[in-house]
């Protein structure tokens, strides 16, 4: 019974504070995106109601891709409360170790980080795709567009004084297949070309396998084998205007990654992008543990502020240390699922490392040690065995009683069973 009252408790504090921090993050990205808006529809005549709209569209997605740094921050908020009320200290005196409610901590964190999957993620991806065709239908320059559709890649370009409509099945690697290009001149259909590929690795498109068809009073058709075509798309561009992932829901990136990948998305990309959604329970629960060896590493409170932006660094390094690789693995220098997985690897080890801060209760000296060296451990096992043999052989001389009690058992049930036996 008291256990579970004591984990509901921890689980109510951190759930608590980390509804706090996502509050906090939401105001404040609410007001960024806010003006943001209103710069971009400054030419438009659309009042204050469309920003706003807009803004609370996006804010949501953006929580989720700092959804990481949000559980660091509530960890340290719920750890340094614990410390400075003593619950802390508390718990350990009814038997409630670090790594236990710590554990309890990373369990929590791990089934938001599914329930952010498997819930949030496909609202969230939804209000994305609205957002960005709301936002799209007053872009400033429309004459360059690109989408993906079930219909297949769609085009839309100004070359000189034509304006070309592009449609094609798939994009397949470099090559767009089964290719139809409509040129305009002056609103009126002046050309169109029917194709098998079209290279469009670079500009100007080499097209083959086709026909080419003038029209007006001096039409004309003809086929061809290789035609070129003067386009200001090249693949580059097109993947970088519908790379977006974000509108892309988790279900279906796990589900339909083939059949996004045939319709042209980049591969690497979606790859890139399952293996971060794979990933992102653990790196929650590895948040927890990188911010209780910051939170937990000293006893006095005026050290907490050091350790806070100490931690906070280190935080922002690992983000900018986790875009790097995922860069990595995008551009093809190391394997993609390296690149995703190697920053929570190294955080594992960083947090596992045993790297510890200690009090020197005579000198009142700080120092850090590392538990895990095989000389350390041994050292304070044997300081520790020539102790207990010495209070022993002591105790026993005087008659007295002895009782050992580890710092996560609690030491008021022993004694009571002490004080019980001695009647």
């Amino acid at each position: 019974m008291r256990n579970s009252v004591i984990n509901t408790y921890l689980i109510k504090e951190f759930l608590f504070s980390t509804l706090n921090i996502v509050l906090i993050f939401s105001a404040a990205g609410l007001i960024m995106n806010l003006r943001e808006e209103v710069t971009y529809f400054a030419d438009y005549d659309v009042g204050i109601i469309l920003p706003i709209t807009l803004s609370l569209m996006i804010v949501p997605s953006i929580l989720i891709n700092i959804f990481p740094f949000i559980i660091f921050i509530s960890s340290m908020w719920v750890l340094i409360k614990l410390k400075n009320n003593g619950e802390i200290l508390s718990l350990k005196t009814f038997g409630v170790s670090n790594a236990r409610f710590l554990s309890l901590l990373g369990i929590s964190s791990f089934f938001l980080g599914v329930i952010i999957l498997l819930a949030f993620n496909p609202v969230t991806s939804l209000m994305v795709k609205y957002y960005e065709d709301i936002k799209g239908s007053y872009d400033l320059d429309k004459s360059h567009l690109a989408s993906i559709t079930n219909n297949g890649v769609w085009i839309k370009e100004e070359v000189g004084s034509n304006i070309n409509f592009i449609k094609s099945k798939k994009l397949d690697g470099d090559l767009l297949i089964d290719v139809s290009i409509y040129s305009f001149n002056n609103d009126i259909l002046s050309q169109r070309i029917e194709a098998k590929t079209a290279n469009i690795l670079n500009t100007p498109w080499i097209i083959k396998d086709g026909s080419k068809t003038i029209l007006g009073e001096n039409g004309s058709n003809e086929k061809f084998e290789t035609l070129i075509f003067e386009s200001t798309f090249n693949k580059a561009k097109l993947n970088s205007i519908y790379s977006n992932l974000d509108t892309i829901s988790f279900y279906k990136i796990m589900t339909e990654i083939e059949e996004l990948e045939d319709k042209g998305y980049n591969a690497r990309l979606l790859q890139e992008k399952k293996h971060y959604y794979l990933s992102l329970p653990f790196f929650l629960v590895l948040m927890v543990f990188l911010a209780s060896i910051f939170t937990l590493s000293s006893n006095e409170r005026k050290q907490n502020i050091y350790y806070i932006i100490l931690s906070i660094i280190t935080c922002v390094v690992i983000f900018y240390f986790k875009n790097f690789s995922m860069a990595l693995g995008t551009t093809e220098r190391i394997p993609l699922v390296i690149s995703v997985w190697s920053p929570i690897i190294i955080l594992t080890l960083f947090c596992s490392v045993g790297v510890i801060q200690i009090n020197d209760s005579e000198t009142g000296e700080f120092k850090w040690i590392n538990t895990q060296s095989s000389s350390v451990r041994k050292a304070y096992s044997d300081y520790y065995y020539k102790n207990v043999s010495f209070f022993e052989s002591i105790f026993k001389k005087n008659g007295a009683g002895i009782l050992t009690c580890r710092v996560d058992e609690s030491y008021v049930r022993k004694l009571l069973n002490f004080f019980n036996l001695r009647g």
